[in-house]
């Protein structure tokens, strides 16, 4: 700052980048005129090794990222009461919800995760990496510090993101051109027990390859129904009841995509890559819905819900309340009141939460990535959104990364394959309904 000892910490970080990326292709030419081996880009000659400035950044935001379980601490805890209250009182009024308490406060978490200095780090991209993490929790403790609020909702959309038109038309296009599905709520499926039964056994032969996949399976009454991944447990809802046709594929999205990401990512050497880097959630919603197709598990109920999701984020942050979203998805689009109740619960909770339009977004880009010739390799590597696919691709070549420990055991199955061949050849989401 001219006049003053002080810095533009924005321009200073840019110059540091840029040095460092000029000496790296400085010695990269270097090599190249010199006739020896160049390597296959001049980022590859980075740092090999995490200098112990990185680690201990990585622990010390993790230590804050662990005190909590964002999806956990919105997600209500009286689903069953709630739609007994919004039924009674004939679908027209939002019923109450009731949250965990807190076990934390806020402003000390706050305190604690812009502590951690990320100055002296010595690698821009790692740098980076870390400060848009910093960033995002910060973002989450601030949306559980307004729990219930107008502030909620306005954090969300930073923080997930707006329903884009395009979007939009693509569910629109699926909930019109997808058979309206008949009420499953009176049908008897497979319970909590059942299904935790199911998961065990799949996580067992994912231990039996790598002996530090130590997930666990816990059935719970404080959930709506459904599973959902907290770090390395699988929550399944007491109230849950799954038709059998889906028990695979729902498995193969939690544990397959979501513990299997995060066990690989443990084994990186740093936290992030199993805590997620910022902006991940994206990406690995669409890799499970795409295992969902993959094991033939991908029913027109299924994308449907999906699809619903959207449009239910997409009114929430206009500004529609509760029951006349549920009116838009149960009377417009014609889904079962239940379903469309859980459909608008997930949406409202917390005081409205824009993240389940990431599901449909997600797999489109998954399916375009393989259209366009991609692997999915890189994505097994730990949870990564797609916006950091080349600095995955950097730190790998630096030999700062590991081979995934495990790949999706699905990915291998008969039924797989020539579902992945027709999806690299290219098709749209509604194209992977199949019964």
């Amino acid at each position: 700052v001219p006049g003053t000892e002080r810095v533009y910490p924005e321009l200073r970080d840019l110059i540091v980048a840029n040095m460092v990326d000029s000496a790296l292709q400085a010695v990269s030419a270097f090599l190249k005129a010199s006739k020896l081996e160049p390597p296959a880009t001049h980022r590859s000659l980075g740092r090999r090794a995490y200098i112990d400035a990185v680690v201990r950044a990585d622990r010390a935001l993790d230590s804050v990222a662990s005190t909590f379980d964002f999806l956990l601490a919105v997600t209500p805890i009286n689903a069953e009461p709630a739609w007994q209250e919004f039924q009674a009182g004939g679908f027209e009024r939002m019923p109450a919800l009731l949250y965990r308490p807190l076990e934390f406060e806020v402003a000390a978490q706050k305190r604690k995760l812009y502590s951690v200095s990320l100055d002296h780090l010595e690698d821009p991209l790692l740098t980076r990496l870390l400060s848009e993490k910093q960033q995002e929790l910060d973002l989450q403790l601030s949306m559980l510090a307004a729990r219930e609020t107008p502030s909620f909702v306005e954090l969300g959309r930073a923080l997930y993101g707006s329903v884009e038109p395009s979007l939009a038309a693509r569910a629109r296009t699926i909930l019109e051109k997808t058979p309206r599905v008949a009420s499953t709520a009176r049908q008897k499926g497979l319970g909590a027990d059942a299904v935790a039964a199911a998961a065990r056994d799949m996580i067992a032969g994912y231990s039996a390859a790598y002996a530090d996949f130590d997930a666990s399976v816990e059935v719970r009454a404080d959930l709506p129904a459904g599973l959902l991944v907290s770090r390395n447990r699988l929550l399944v809802s007491r109230d849950t009841n799954l038709p059998p046709e889906r028990l695979t594929a729902l498995l193969s999205h939690e544990i397959g995509v979501h513990l299997l990401t995060y066990f690989n990512g443990d084994a990186q050497g740093l936290a992030i890559f199993r805590n997620g880097l910022a902006g991940y959630e994206g990406m690995q919603e669409g890799l499970a819905v795409l295992a969902e197709y993959l094991v033939g598990g991908m029913t027109a109920a299924r994308l449907r819900l999906i699809a619903a999701r959207v449009i239910a984020c997409q009114a929430m942050l206009a500004g529609a309340p509760f029951e006349y979203t549920f009116r838009v998805l149960h009377g417009d689009f014609g889904l079962d009141d239940r379903s469309a109740f859980n459909v608008v619960l997930r949406v409202f909770r917390g005081g409205g939460l824009a993240k389940d339009a990431i599901y449909l977004r997600g797999v489109a880009q998954v399916l375009d990535h393989l259209k366009s010739g991609g692997s999915l390799t890189p994505f097994w590597i730990g949870k990564i959104s797609a916006a950091h696919f080349a600095d995955i691709q950097e730190l790998n070549a630096r030999g700062l990364l590991r081979a995934p420990r495990l790949e999706p055991a699905f990915l291998s199955s008969d039924a797989a394959r020539p579902r992945l061949k027709k999806a690299m050849a290219g098709i749209d989401p509604i194209d992977m309904v199949e019964t």
